[in-house]
């Protein structure tokens, strides 16, 4: 009828002009999807790649970690008992069973006492109890330089003689420096740095060397 193909021109007029290129558009939009679909593929095959590496890093950490753990736990154990001349001390992982998310706690037990958290013990254990650890991750790693600064302050003259035969003991492989005012501490040193004031207010560095100063004095 005459309605209907009054409707179908007004229908084919919105459709708008024909276009030529649509064949041409629907090649190059699939083109792209092409493209896009293969990035895609690439970068979800990178991230398996990344999580892999990341996860072959984290068992590798946690293999490291565990072993470097159980060398200083070990030397740990047996300074402890040097310096203390007795009693018991170990490290502890805690609060997660991964060892690259878990804290450390020290435990230590001087000769007749209990054992206990590091934090309960008196200043003196504590300092004597951090020089083991510290000497344990030296004898663990050794490093060629070890800076201690007035660490002997709380020690008694027994634990301070203990702790300068440890410091001489492994001045083979590192070497120390140390602020001390202590004549037992500075008694074992190989050379001696100080500052002394001759004049009022003016200030001079003095340095020895106790093994030329002690041929001298035999001299």
């Amino acid at each position: 009828s005459y309605q209907k193909l009054e409707r179908l021109k007004i229908e084919r007029e919105r459709l708008g002009a024909v276009n030529l290129r649509a064949e041409e558009e629907l090649e190059e939009i699939n083109t792209q999807l092409g493209v896009s679909v293969n990035e895609r593929e690439e970068l979800e095959e990178a991230i398996r790649h990344l999580n892999k590496a990341i996860s072959d890093l984290n068992r590798e950490g946690r293999a490291r970690m565990l072993k470097a753990f159980d060398a200083v736990n070990s030397h740990f154990k047996n300074l402890f008992i040097t310096l203390f001349g007795g009693g018991e001390a170990y490290l502890e992982l805690t609060e997660s069973d991964d060892p690259l998310d878990a804290g450390l706690e020290i435990m230590a037990s001087p000769p007749g006492k209990k054992m206990q958290n590091l934090g309960l013990l008196s200043g003196g254990e504590q300092a004597l109890t951090a020089l083991s650890l510290i000497f344990a991750v030296f004898m663990t790693n050794p490093s060629p330089i070890c800076v201690l600064d007035e660490v002997d302050a709380p020690l008694d003259d027994a634990n301070t003689m203990r702790y300068s035969e440890m410091v001489s003991r492994m001045s083979g492989k590192t070497q120390f420096v140390f602020i001390s005012h202590n004549k037992i501490t500075m008694e074992m040193a190989d050379y001696l740095m100080g500052v002394t004031m001759q004049e009022a207010g003016v200030s001079r560095m003095v340095s020895v060397d106790v093994n030329q100063a002690l041929e001298f004095a035999e001299a």
